[in-house]
């Protein structure tokens, strides 16, 4: 591991050597364990400020260490750092996690449906359901971890399994949802317990509505009026990628990716003038939850961090060419290990990707039909991840004019619960199809955004559009016309804990307060602007409010700390939110300093379901969009660079020359009907 020849980028992830380097560091050490966790520790910032600063100082380069997380058998857990840059891995940290489990790897949820399968107590409540012992082989599981159930406590992991049937192996199984909950112990490999209603509700016997081709044929068949749409890019991508950097429309940054947040941003720059500035540090989606909100037991369990326990990237799809990513398609794989030791990838676990975005500007005169008209491109790092029935599609989309806009897209299959013939859904939930209750739940994502506009001294303001104080009739709003862009600054982290307001179209700013625009002599920033921002609905006080502290607000503000990664905490199945773990605790009693200095912006928002039969048996994508806009960055319009598609001015017009006129249209765009003037909506020569 000693040699220098082709380092990896400090940022990049670990590769498959590094990864099987730390795992036998370890293993000379301690011996057989499970790994959970091997990836990168990522460089304290200060070291790879100095390290950017001027790459060609080796001496500067900061380490490669493994942060890596085991579990021994009888279910002791331990957190270690093991240094890769010598001739020889070194471990430099090794401790015992008392009461917590970290994150659930795929192989432990792949084994709890075999158990479940052959435990003499699921095959007795399956029997009672309807299903005989024969049929065990047509039961599944979706297994997720306890959350947290006060019976159990956290010293023991443990795992919940929501019961399913298939009549057919390519039936959804969520349209025979079973009625109890098996709770699996993973140090014993056992089922230790199930919970079983007093309602009970027996297998659903209504006929299978799928979405697979065989089922859509036998229902009528696939439309037959879509035309093919082809994505060509003759000449090749404009964008560059020089190792994991990437180079695009005076974008530069590195793209890394890990277990849990998946894609990893860092170090973004735009190119102004010749000079590039730096803008974020890192930006990630950082943790999420979705709570279900059905009351009766042990539903309140239904609260899934799919980030801290389980992995983004773990749990990240390999793209398919022409299917999750269309046109000209350039993809990055994703390597981790095994829970035996070993190495899995993931293939083309990014794509990434430009597509046409519509208009980027444009302005006819009304007097002469002079136009000028510019069309948009934007690029997408996108991954997609299967958390058990939903899919999220996680895309980082990179706008010509220095616009970020994070985009995720929900589709997938409702969770669902069992209902009797002539049971009602209730307030809590809809049924979706016969004997299918789809609770109502929310999805709430978490943006972790390390700011560095012009520099790592920033702060944070509030900005709300408010109708002047002054009344009507006053000599300063006579007309009672006047409103302004509210500004309040937040001084303190307890001051940062701040909530959206649509009557105010309320925004967040992030500022460098000595980077002062010329013009507006407002300082320069990039604006968080966020409309999907519904509140956490769990109540106050209860289980999911203490453990998901990060969500009791859209927006918190903490001093950067190089650990401080997890809103939720670093190890998040089983607490029990006592103390709230993450922001919460990093927050303390609110009185740390964020004014001017290093700030990390933490924003949760998303959506709330209420369920619908049109979302099943498979939901149509719902996206959830923000954006990180500049303000006051850019002297003028940052892209009236970008060529025009068509442009003929007031002059042209008047003298009725070609001389000049830009026409850049493609070619390649006709009329859908006729042969008439493909050209009528340019002005006439």
């Amino acid at each position: 591991m000693g040699s220098h020849a082709a380092l990896p980028h400090p940022f990049d992830p670990l590769t498959p050597s590094e990864i099987s380097a730390a795992i036998a560091a370890v293993r000379a050490h301690h011996g057989d364990c499970f790994f959970n966790v091997v990836s990168l520790h990522e460089p304290r910032k200060a070291d790879m400020l100095r390290w950017l600063a001027d790459p060609s100082r080796a001496a500067l380069r900061p380490r490669r260490v493994a942060d890596v997380v085991v579990i021994v058998k009888g279910g002791q857990v331990y957190d270690g750092l093991v240094d890769l840059s010598g001739a020889t891995p070194a471990i430099t940290k090794w401790e015992l996690m008392e009461g917590v489990q970290p994150i659930i790897t795929m192989e432990e949820l792949k084994l709890v449906e075999h158990v479940c399968r052959q435990d003499p107590k699921v095959i007795e409540q399956c029997r009672i359901s309807g299903i005989p012992a024969e049929d065990m082989h047509k039961v599944y599981c979706d297994p997720w971890t306890i959350g947290f159930d006060e019976r159990h406590g956290n010293s023991v992991r443990l795992q919940q399994a929501l019961m399913y049937y298939r009549p057919d192996v390519d039936t959804c199984q969520y349209q025979y949802p079973l009625d109890f909950c098996p709770i699996y112990d993973a140090d014993k490999q056992a089922i230790i317990d199930i919970d079983i209603p007093k309602v009970r509700r027996p297998l659903n016997k209504v006929k299978p509505i799928d979405y697979i081709p065989r089922a859509i044929e036998q229902a009528g068949g696939y439309r037959t009026d879509l035309k093919p749409i082809n994505i060509t890019q003759p000449a090749g991508v404009s964008f560059q990628m020089n190792g994991r950097e990437l180079e695009w429309q005076n974008w530069k940054f590195h793209i890394g990716f890990n277990y849990r947040e998946g894609i990893v941003l860092n170090n973004i720059s735009f190119k102004d003038k010749g000079t590039y500035r730096p803008i974020f540090y890192r930006l990630s989606l950082a943790e999420m939850v979705v709570p279900y909100g059905n009351p009766e037991h042990p539903h309140q369990r239904k609260h899934a961090f799919d980030l801290g326990e389980y992995g983004a990237g773990y749990m990240t799809n390999s793209l398919s060419l022409g299917c999750d990513c269309k046109g000209a398609i350039h993809y990055l794989d994703a390597a981790f290990p095994a829970r035996d030791g070993s190495l899995r990838t993931i293939k083309n676990a990014i794509c990434i990707h430009e597509e046409d975005a519509g208009i980027l500007f444009k302005h006819s005169d009304f007097r002469d039909d002079s136009v000028v008209v510019t069309r948009a491109r934007r690029l997408i790092v996108q991954q997609i991840f299967t958390a058990a029935n939903y899919e999220y599609a996680v895309q980082w989309i990179f706008h010509q004019d220095g616009t970020v806009q994070p985009e995720i897209k929900l589709t997938g299959i409702l969770n669902t619960y069992a209902l009797n013939p002539d049971e009602d859904a209730g307030p809590w939930g809809t049924c979706v199809y016969p004997g299918v209750n789809a609770h109502n739940h929310q999805h709430l994502f978490c943006l972790r955004v390390n700011p560095m506009i012009d520099g790592v001294d920033n702060s944070v303001n509030v900005v709300d559009a408010v109708p002047s104080e002054a009344p009507v009739g006053s000599k300063e709003n006579f007309y009672g016309n006047a409103f302004y862009a509210k500004k309040t600054k937040l001084t303190t982290t307890g001051q940062s804990r701040t909530d959206y307001d649509g009557a105010t179209s309320r925004t967040w700013e992030m500022v460098n307060e000595a980077s002062v625009h010329p013009y507006s002599k407002k300082p320069a920033s990039y604006k968080l602007v966020s409309r999907e921002v519904p509140g956490l609905l769990p109540k106050e006080g209860g289980l999911v409010w203490k453990r998901a502290g990060f969500a009791r607000h859209a927006v918190h503000v903490t001093k950067y700390k190089d650990d401080e990664l997890w809103p939720a905490g670093r190890h998040v199945p089983q607490t029990s939110g006592e103390p709230s773990r993450g922001l919460p605790e990093w927050i303390g009693d609110g009185s740390e300093s964020i004014t001017n200095t290093d700030v990390v912006l933490w924003h949760t928002f998303g959506v709330t379901h209420i369920p619908a039969p049109e979302d099943f048996p498979i939901m149509p994508v719902e996206p959830i969009t923000l954006l990180l806009r500049p303000r006051n960055f850019f002297s003028n319009n940052p892209v009236m660079d970008v060529p025009p598609s068509y442009a003929i001015t007031p002059s042209q017009v008047a003298a009725k020359t070609k001389e000049g006129v830009v026409d850049a249209s493609d070619r390649l765009s006709k009329l859908a009907f006729g042969d008439g003037d493909c050209c009528s909506g340019k002005s006439k020569l």
